[in-house]
């Protein structure tokens, strides 16, 4: 032909072949990605929005691309699509029957176009299909499933429209959790869905090209155009080809993340994102202590609550930071995991915790501030009252500590109810049994030293963890008094629990405190065991109706600790010594004061009035400077540390061979026996006649080596090792070592006339170590 061929592009509607393999490859490739979704919903409502989207998007993109719309068309209509199905599959709650869109469901949706972003980031994972935060899941889908398909059906590179799933799926992963899940499974699942459609692209353009040039009769000269072969079989040579090289690069790619795993976290957007509520912006809980104690305040109801298991506490906030001054929440998202707080869309798991389920109704009463009480391991907390909304909007928790905030305050009135975990704990006869936890804290910064007296008094001659803390704990009741100071006819106690004030506690004459100082002592000192401990701020009601309501009130206030175990996770302690009168303190001896005598004028020395200042030009006071040959040597030195650091990793082969070798030979030189030792000699000469590239033959005898090598003396060394092994009668050690020297003189005399590359490659060889295992060579000797 003397021109080329021009294959037309096309102008019209795309063949009904094309768009269906087309839209299947989009779905199969979306849903694949969509799986990434999971881990931040977790719900069956996801399932359905991903597959209804996907048919909805298909449906406008193939209709787009049959009637030859515009673009302002399709964004109308993926807009009225948007509004119709985004009520029912992203704001199920507010859907008429379940598939009608309501005005409220409306209202909501369009705001959560805008706000539920963020909110995604703020809560904790997974959220369900909880108020509208599936809205962001049903816009990446619908988006990208209409615009990959309109590129797919009517773009000149429909290649691009792959890029839809790859959005899809890194959105996915940015909005999730900081911890992936199945990411290789779906990673290469993705890969492959994408590979395949990019295949058969390739295959139907060049089927489609194959055609117009066959339709084709003859060129403008007149002369025909030979007949081309359609070649059906070049897209399943691709597909085999790409496959096998997936395959290894997956193989590759999953050994290494098995053999070296990565060891930074994960980052996400989540990890970024500056928290709605820092615990660092209030002042610690425990702080205020002694104001519910106050007359004013002591008997004033604070909750009312229905339902609470006998014995159980009411938890405001766990506090496991200490500084020094006070003992806060957390200290932040980044040094203290307690310090993150999220929103709560559905309920917390907590099926882990071994325990019973308990239902609970609060009623705050005179109670204020942030601080949400709370009883066990929360699972669930629903508000009542008009300002519900506003309540659950502002409620955040933290799963680590069981600690629970409302950013809008608490006041008179507000009322909830929670569904918790009341974990089992030991009892006190078993708590000599407990072993420190796992559990990571932030590191205290500050610790008397005389708390760590006072620890080494009550744990002395004990070494089990268990009975240390027991210990302990015996120790601060029996040697405690509690006074909260507030009444006149209590002994002086000093609030507050810095480290000036817990010294005090324990140097005092009468040791007197209340649960604000107990509790933080006890926390310090089991952290001195090895014992993860928090302290709890909350109260503690001595009157509880398990069927009827407790009131809570001021003097309920209470503080405690929990010790993180092994055996039954953080287990609540309360260090507090029992209420007893206090005794008098004993009068302090009197000092005897001695009365100073005259003084007497000591004699004045003598002066010397010669002025020893140094000149202004002096050089005492200037820097010295650096000696230059001392920072070269350095240099040097420095240079030379990392040039051997790296030949040594790269000759770290060579000398593993050279280390075994050299093992091997003093293994057999020092066998227990002098036969052992003379077998063993011969051995390590044939090992060297083989490093040294002879080759005797397959199972040759003695005899035979020593004729490969040639000359007298291996004949000779030959003999003596048959006569050795075979004749009656046990050698001795004298003989034994004769026979080693020789050995060293034949692997002398082999490098003889040998250059010294050929005699490296001797010592590094593997002939001789075929029949060995390296590893059992560096085994310790018995």
């Amino acid at each position: 032909m003397s021109e080329a061929v021009t294959v037309k592009q096309r102008t019209t509607r795309p063949s009904l072949g094309f768009m269906l393999v087309s839209t299947v490859m989009l779905a199969i490739s979306t849903g694949v990605a969509s799986i990434a979704l999971w881990p931040s919903y977790g719900t069956a409502s996801l399932i359905v929005l991903v597959a209804v989207t996907i048919v909805a998007g298909s449906a406008i993109g193939l209709l787009s691309a049959w009637f030859r719309w515009p673009s302002p068309v399709v964004l109308a209509v993926t807009l009225v699509v948007y509004l119709a199905l985004g009520v029912p599959l992203a704001v199920p709650s507010l859907a008429i029957s379940g598939v009608l869109p309501s005005l409220t469901g409306l209202r909501e949706l369009v705001v959560a176009t805008a706000t539920s972003w963020k909110q995604l980031l703020t809560i904790s994972l997974p959220v369900g299909d909880y108020q509208a935060l599936l809205v962001p899941a049903f816009i990446l889908i619908l988006v990208t499933v209409v615009v990959s398909l309109t590129v797919a059906l009517r773009s000149r590179v429909a290649e691009v429209a792959v890029l839809g799933p790859v959005v899809v799926f890194i959105v996915a992963n940015l909005f999730g959790p900081d911890s992936a899940q199945w990411p290789f499974a779906v990673t290469m699942g993705l890969i492959v869905s994408l590979l395949l459609w990019l295949l058969w692209l390739r295959w139907y353009r060049r089927r489609e090209s194959i055609r117009l040039l066959s339709g084709v009769s003859s060129t403008e000269d007149g002369s025909p155009v030979a007949r081309v072969a359609d070649g059906g079989f070049v897209g399943f040579r691709s597909l085999v080809s790409a496959g096998l090289v997936l395959a290894i690069a997956g193989t590759a790619a999953y050994g290494a993340i098995s053999f070296v795993p990565p060891t930074a976290d994960r980052v996400v957007l989540r990890t970024a994102m500056a928290q709605p509520f820092d615990p660092r912006d209030y002042p610690s809980p425990l702080s205020g202590f002694r104001k519910y104690l106050q007359p004013t305040t002591a008997g004033r109801t604070m909750l009312t609550v229905s339902g609470l298991p006998a014995g159980s506490r009411i938890r405001i906030a766990t506090l496991d930071s200490y500084d020094g001054v006070v003992y806060s929440v957390g200290r932040g998202s980044v040094s203290s995991i307690s310090g993150s707080f999220t929103r709560v869309p559905l309920m917390v798991d907590q099926s882990a915790v071994a325990g019973t389920t308990a239902t609970v109704e609060v009623t705050i009463g005179n109670y204020t501030g942030v601080w949400l009480p709370t009883v066990g391991r929360l699972e669930r907390v629903t508000f009542g009252g008009s300002d519900a909304p506003d309540l659950l909007g502002s409620f955040y928790f933290n799963q680590n500590s069981d600690t629970g905030a409302v950013v809008t305050g608490l006041e008179s009135g507000d009322s909830y109810t929670l569904t918790a975990v009341i974990p089992t704990q030991p009892e006190a006869d078993q708590l000599s049994s407990l072993e420190p936890g796992p559990a990571t804290l932030p590191p205290v910064s500050v610790v008397p030293d005389e708390l760590a007296a006072a620890l080494d008094a009550y744990v002395s001659g004990l070494t089990d963890p268990g009975d240390k803390l027991v210990a302990m704990l015996d120790g601060l009741r029996r040697d405690g008094y509690v006074s909260h100071g507030v009444g006149a006819t209590e002994p002086e106690s000093r609030s507050g629990h810095a480290a000036d004030r817990i010294t005090e506690l324990l140097t005092a004459q009468r040791m007197i405190g209340d649960q604000e100082q107990y509790a933080v002592t006890a926390a310090l000192m089991a952290r001195q065991l090895g014992f993860p401990a928090r302290v709890v701020f909350g109260f503690a009601p001595t009157d509880i109706v398990p069927d009827g309501l407790t009131t809570v009130t001021g003097s309920d206030v209470s503080a405690w600790i929990e010790v993180d175990t092994t055996r039954y996770g953080w287990v609540a302690i309360d260090p507090t010594p029992p209420l007893r009168d206090i005794p008098e303190e004993q009068p302090e001896e009197p000092t005897q004061v001695a009365r100073p005598q005259a003084p007497v004028q000591p004699q004045l020395p003598e002066t010397d009035d010669r002025d020893t200042r140094l000149p202004p030009s002096s050089s005492q006071d200037e820097t010295p400077l650096d000696n230059p040959v001392l920072t070269i040597l350095v240099r040097i030195l420095f240079g030379l540390g990392w040039a051997t650091l790296v030949m040594a990793v790269l000759l770290s082969p060579f000398l593993t061979i050279a280390a075994a070798k050299w093992r091997r030979r003093r293994l057999r030189r020092l066998a227990p026996t002098p036969l052992e030792r003379m077998s063993g000699g011969w051995e390590e000469f044939e090992d060297a006649v083989l490093d040294h590239g002879f080759t005797p033959g397959p199972a040759p005898t003695r005899i035979e080596v020593a004729q490969t090598v040639g000359g007298t003396q291996p004949f000779v060394l030959a003999a003596v090792a048959d006569r050795a092994v075979f004749a009656p009668g046990e050698p001795d050690a004298d003989q034994a070592e004769q026979l080693w020297r020789s050995v060293d003189e034949l692997r002398y005399s082999l490098d003889l006339g040998l250059t010294r590359w050929q005699r490296i490659k001797a010592v590094i060889s593997l002939r001789s170590l075929g029949g060995y295992s390296v590893t059992s060579l560096f085994k310790r000797e018995g």
